[in-house]
């Protein structure tokens, strides 16, 4: 109806011209332009009407047909009008013939492109108007700076800022407001705050971009809060946008406080209506856990939209509510409004998390039933769920039938797959994207990089590491955690060190990772001087790390620092913690204070199952069988399950107790009863507990029926059984194999010498050697270490490197007399001496 009415009343606005002949044509230029007029006062779609352009085109026609060539101002106001209805072919045609040493036609030649999405064209006219010699105007620039804006060129807007100086139209509303908007969005906020500063008046919409602006670059959020504040003092009152910036950032620092008065703020100007209002209040109070502020704000809507909904569902599932926001979910779907593919994207993330995957699964019918609009942020969150619940097919498929693939999904992809350990799958992604020219993000690299470190690729890991510093990503604290850990894994503890230090900032997570590998291998003194470090230079401790230094005390047994960490465990309140707690009760179990690790554990209010297998395997390494038995059963009548970590510690214990036919009853209740698959370490704790016992023929054989190929682990494990009870002709066959897996680990090699030494065959035992030789196998000495006094004594064999050695070696020869006057016999084995030939 109103096109109708437009279009009629433009016709009579027309034809209402009285028609004169043809040698008379008594209007001028000023009466046409009035005629003009009505038709530049069109507003937005308006312009779009064919009966609007074809009007223009008969003034135009009028205009050539009575010889006004020299147009001026209509002339302008006609390029004008075709720019707005897009014909830009006539437009081209008219502008030629205009009077261009005015910056009129100039200024609509960019608006026109600027609108059009053409900023190429736009700033390329306004160099062409710069040559021709036309001086801009303040109608020039925000345009200019808009098209600017459309490409992200902060230079060019700078040097044209540059240029409004020198004109002066810099404390312009319009062009002022031009250039804080562009610096606010390009992250240039000194310089959007400049020109703010400058400008003699500033609307709500300016107030608002600077605001945002702030609020996007997080080094600079807290300033939000001085704006407002200062904003409060002008005259301008702040409207919805207003307070969804503030309590964005309220939500983001957790500053609950001010939010609540801010909320205040918002009754007050009658805003607590506002769907945007309340759906920012919802997730502020959900983000700083305050979860009954954000339920009862969200009961206390009338109607509820969907973003409510999905911003209450979100607040549940960020703090941990996995039931009540799968009970908020349930409501959601008795009620008018439909879940979106954004409520899906915010509810699936529970699923692995409460190990509902038949619920996951009937959730993804839904979807596709429901016809929910499948973006990439529903697929991305569909792909998350199934490999976390370890259906990787499931997962593949809806990856595979995406037909638009992004960056975001194929690091979705890439994190799966290393999280499923399929490292080989997850490179082969990352070179897809590569080559659909996805250009791979820092969250991309850090995803791929442990792929790199479970595969010891380090030639790939380094060509990584190079592309990640020349796209200037190496700076990023979750990138250099990536990569020296990559490092570490590959064994480079030296190069994952260097980066480590190179890293202008770190978080808690580098310097958990940094501690965490040096104590995995084999540093614990340089784990416990970067836990001593990290507290000083500003990282806060979290129960990562404490279990990382926890664990390089075990390594050290280094008891006093144990005790030391736990106190502090006590002050900090991380005595409440599962995983820190399960760590101090290894740490002093493996020191050999088995009652301070029964003390830690019932001293926990709620332990599970991390800590349930803390307490069974320390009894089990010290050789309590029945105490782990009775701990096991007393676990399954508290409602937890074992898992292959409990069993891991029983089968060990009975191996070092010499209960083998229980090492093996375990082992199958295990596999049948629990339906737990047996691992590599199982079996090798089996073949240990036949091999302790001299069952050597039953050790080979378990080996022989795994299902899967022994590693160097399984047949150093026989080896050592071997060498213990002189078993010359099996220690041949997993000598073989070692040698062949593990070529330059020079223990396998001593160990089957002493064996053959053991044993007199003195010529294999010169083979041996040899071989060792030819393959430059460095023997790495054996190091023992004692605290005494808070401080540490490392001792090598032979080592008189020590200041007391002379002391310590004469208390060890009396020690020794000592022993062999109360009967004791030392075991000589290959210190035999080599029998001379004649």
């Amino acid at each position: 109806m109103y096109k109708r009415i437009s279009t009629l009343s433009n016709h009579r606005f027309f034809h209402s011209i009285p028609k004169q002949p043809s040698s008379f044509f008594p209007y001028t230029e000023e009466v046409l332009a009035s005629h003009l007029a009505p038709l530049l006062q069109q507003k937005g779609s308006s312009f779009l009407f064919p009966s609007v352009l074809h009007q223009t085109q008969q003034i135009h026609a009028q205009i050539t047909l009575h010889g006004l060539h020299n147009m001026g101002i209509l002339g302008t106001r006609i390029l004008g009008m075709y720019l707005l209805c897009n014909n830009y072919s006539d437009a081209k045609k008219l502008f030629c013939q205009l009077q261009l040493c005015y910056a009129a036609p100039w200024n609509w030649m960019i608006r026109g492109f600027t609108v059009m999405g053409y900023y190429n064209y736009a700033i390329l006219f306004y160099f062409k108007m710069l040559i021709f010699g036309t001086s801009p105007d303040k109608y020039t620039f925000p345009y200019l700076i808009k098209a600017c804006g459309g490409l992200g060129a902060v230079n060019l807007v700078k040097h044209v800022h540059e240029t409004i100086k020198d004109l002066g139209f810099e404390q312009d509303v319009y062009v002022g407001s031009a250039l804080v908007k562009f610096y606010a969005e390009n992250d240039c906020l000194g310089d959007a705050r400049q020109v703010f500063d400058k400008l003699p008046q500033k609307d709500i919409v300016l107030w608002n971009a600077m605001l945002h602006g702030y609020l996007k670059c997080e080094t600079l959020s807290v300033n939000v809060i001085d704006l407002f504040v200062e904003m409060r003092k002008s005259e301008i009152e702040p409207n919805y946008v207003t307070y969804t910036c503030v309590l964005s950032l309220c939500g983001s620092r957790s500053m609950v406080g001010f939010g609540t008065q801010v909320h205040g703020l918002v009754m007050k100007c009658g805003l607590e209506t506002d769907s945007p209002v309340v759906n920012t209040l919802v997730s502020m109070y959900a983000k700083c856990r305050r979860l009954l502020d954000a339920r009862k704000l969200f009961d206390l809507v009338g109607k509820a939209d969907r973003v409510t909904w999905n911003g209450m569902i979100g607040g549940y599932v960020q703090n941990g509510c996995m039931p009540h926001a799968l009970g908020l979910f349930r409501k959601m779907l008795t009620s008018e409004v439909e879940p979106d593919s954004v409520t899906f994207a915010c509810l699936l993330p529970l699923i692995p998390e409460m190990g509902l995957f038949d619920t996951g699964k009937e959730i993804h019918c839904y979807i596709v039933r429901q016809g929910v609009l499948f973006d990439l942020f529903l697929k991305n969150a569909l792909i998350d769920m199934y490999f976390k619940c370890k259906n990787v097919k499931m997962a593949r498929n809806v990856f595979e039938q995406s037909t638009d693939v992004d960056i975001v999904i194929c690091t979705a992809m890439i994190s799966g797959f290393v999280l499923n350990g399929l490292n080989i799958d997850a490179l082969n992604i990352f070179r897809l994207l590569l080559g659909k020219k996805l250009r791979p993000n820092a969250v991309t690299f850090a995803s791929v990089l442990p792929a790199c470190a479970g595969l010891t690729n380090i030639k790939l890991g380094k060509e990584l590491h190079g592309n990640i510093i020349r796209k200037g990503l190496e700076r990023r604290c979750y990138v250099g955690s990536a990569i020296l850990d990559m490092y570490a894994k590959c064994g480079k503890l030296d190069l994952a060190h260097e980066v480590f230090d190179r890293m202008p900032e770190r978080d808690s997570v580098c310097w958990n990772s940094m501690i965490t590998n040096f104590s995995q291998n084999s540093k614990p003194e340089q784990a416990m001087d970067l836990f001593y470090r990290m507290g000083p230079e500003g990282a806060k401790y979290d129960c990562v790390s404490i279990s990382a230094a926890l664990s390089a005390c075990s390594n050290l047994s280094a008891l006093r620092l144990g005790k030391e960490i736990h106190c502090f465990m006590n002050r900090g309140g991380f005595n409440f913690d599962p995983i820190a707690s399960s760590a101090l009760i290894d740490m002093y179990a493996k020191c050999g204070d088995l009652n301070s690790a029964q003390l830690v554990f019932d001293s926990m209010d709620s332990p599970n199952e991390v800590s349930w297998n803390s307490i069974i395997s320390a009894y089990g390494n010290h050789g309590e069988l029945d105490r782990c038995l009775w701990l096991f059963r007393e676990m399954e009548i508290e409602g937890f399950k074992p898992d292959h970590v409990t069993f891991l510690a029983i089968i060990s214990a009975c191996g070092h107790v010499g209960r083998v036919e229980e090492g093996k009853v375990q082992f199958d209740r295990m596999v049948q009863d629990y339906g737990i698959e047996a691992k590599r370490e199982h079996y090798a704790c089996l073949i240990d507990s036949f091999g302790r016992a001299g069952c050597l023929e039953d050790a080979y054989k378990v080996i022989d029926e795994m299902p899967f190929m022994p590693d160097s682990g399984i047949w150093g494990t026989l080896l050592g059984a071997c060498r213990l009870h002189g078993n010359v002709e099996l220690a041949e066959v997993a000598s073989e194999h070692l040698f062949r897996l593990d070529p330059q680990n020079s223990g396998y090699y001593v160990l089957l010498s002493n064996l053959h030494a053991d044993s007199g065959t003195w010529m294999r035992v010169d083979q041996i050697r040899n071989i060792m030789k030819e393959r430059r196998v460095q023997k790495i000495p054996g190091y023992s270490w004692i605290e005494v006094n808070k401080g540490y004594h490392v001792f090598g064999a032979s080592d008189k490197s020590h200041p007391q050695s002379y002391r310590i070696y004469r208390a060890l020869d009396n020690l020794l007399v000592e022993l062999q006057d109360e009967g004791y016999v030392p075991h000589l084995g290959s210190s035999i001496q080599r029998p001379v030939e004649p």
